[in-house]
């Protein structure tokens, strides 16, 4: 005996099985890209997420980790001459990471292979707006 909400929960879960699909495509896609220029994937999505200095806890928060993960990344970026920590503007606790020129031109680098083959490539820049405006809604119902 089928209930009323069992085709929503079919749905749901081919839905979650699909998003996690292409969360698990997007992951191999940049560990592809990264292991090309020396980088591990988590510090190919620091360089990624890296838009301007920024604090380490908004790094962590772009990269969906804590803090301390991304001051592991950061670390080893750091110690490559990637990116620095400097003084933060207005706040003298806190830190910012700002990539070196030698980072910029790296973090352009991947960009580029980032789009090459992307999983989400397939998807017109009109679809992927909307793609990105359903998976917001769905987040913030959270």
């Amino acid at each position: 005996m089928t209930t009323s909400r069992e085709p929503h929960a079919i749905a749901e879960r081919e839905l979650c099985g699909l998003v996690n699909g292409l969360a698990q495509q997007i992951a191999d896609h940049v560990r592809e890209r990264a292991v090309t220029l020396g980088l591990t994937a988590a510090q190919a999505t620091a360089l990624r997420e890296m838009t301007g200095p920024m604090t380490m806890r908004e790094l962590a928060d772009r990269m969906s980790c804590e803090p301390s993960n991304a001051t592991f990344v950061i670390d080893k970026l750091e110690k490559q001459g990637l990116v620095e920590r400097r003084a933060h503007p207005t706040d003298r606790r806190a830190k910012h990471l700002v990539l070196t020129p030698e980072g910029a031109a790296l973090r352009e680098r991947l960009l580029e292979l980032l789009v090459q083959d992307s999983p989400l490539g397939a998807l017109t820049p009109e679809q992927q707006r909307t793609l990105q405006d359903l998976l917001k809604q769905a987040l913030t119902r959270t």
